[in-house]
């Protein structure tokens, strides 16, 4: 990984719930030496990428990314178009949906729409960085990957993260197969114990995959009638928002009935 790389990664450790760290912690997360992270955050403050706040001096993300996300919102309202289809399709589930986009080698969250029919939802976290192994959007975007980034991605550590997590390689093949047959993917457990998610892949002109539209649910609350409902919303949002993107559907690409 070059310097750039590495700055740039030092990025991916702030979150909603992680908006300021220190010097020290953000060294012991990126496994880089005290002194190395130094020298690369003062570099990303130089450039605004982040500043120092508070007492502790803290490092938080800076005004130079605020920038950089309004002009790439300008020229591509992703993010709003997004948010309008997974309003509706949360609306017509009843359940949390969410919309992950993947960069490089990366699956991140977008951005996501609660339903407010119920007390108990599954929550996302902003700019959340999602496996591909364990969750249903990464299983939707991985089955349509070059087989050279698929083998990456299962010859690198294969986070075990509940006790139904899939990390043998051979059986995450056998699933994406599964994606591959019938377009949809599916998790039971596999990153949060108690989530039930599907996600279908989206695509963008070239018929490459870009990223996925999914819906999460309780476990608990996922009854036969509910999964047939999320499968056949999650196929017309999830097609139409492709489309509205000005993306093409790969040739033979599968798309999920509710019997599916």
């Amino acid at each position: 990984m070059g310097t750039v790389a590495k700055a740039l990664s030092l990025l991916d450790h702030f979150s909603r719930a992680r908006s300021e760290i220190g010097l020290s912690d953000l060294a012991r997360l990126s496994g880089l030496n005290k002194a190395t992270t130094y020298r690369l955050l003062s570099e990303l403050q130089q450039g605004g990428f982040v500043e120092q706040t508070g007492s502790g001096r803290e490092y938080r993300l800076g005004p130079a990314v605020l920038r950089l996300a309004a002009l790439r919102e300008a020229s591509v309202p992703l993010r709003d178009m997004a948010a309008q289809s997974l309003q509706s399709l949360s609306d017509a589930t009843q359940e949390t949906a969410h919309l992950s986009l993947l960069q490089g080698d990366r699956l991140s969250m977008l951005t996501y729409a609660y339903s407010p029919r119920h007390g108990t939802r599954v929550t996302m976290e902003d700019a959340q960085v999602l496996t591909f192994h364990a969750t249903s959007s990464g299983l939707a975007v991985l089955a349509f990957c070059p087989p050279d980034m698929i083998d990456r991605v299962l010859q690198g550590p294969l986070e075990k993260r509940t006790e139904d997590t899939l990390t043998d390689p051979a059986a995450i093949r056998a699933a994406l197969d599964e994606v591959r047959r019938t377009g949809i993917a599916e998790s039971v457990g596999g990153f949060e114990k108690d989530v039930h998610s599907h996600a279908m892949p989206l695509f963008d002109a070239q018929t490459r995959v870009i990223g996925a539209m999914a819906v999460a649910a309780p476990v608990a609350r996922m009854t036969p009638d509910l999964k047939s409902l999320i499968r056949r919303e999650l196929r017309h949002h999830a097609t139409g928002l492709t489309r509205a993107l000005g993306g093409f559907l790969p040739d033979g690409f599968a798309v999920p009935t509710a019997a599916d």
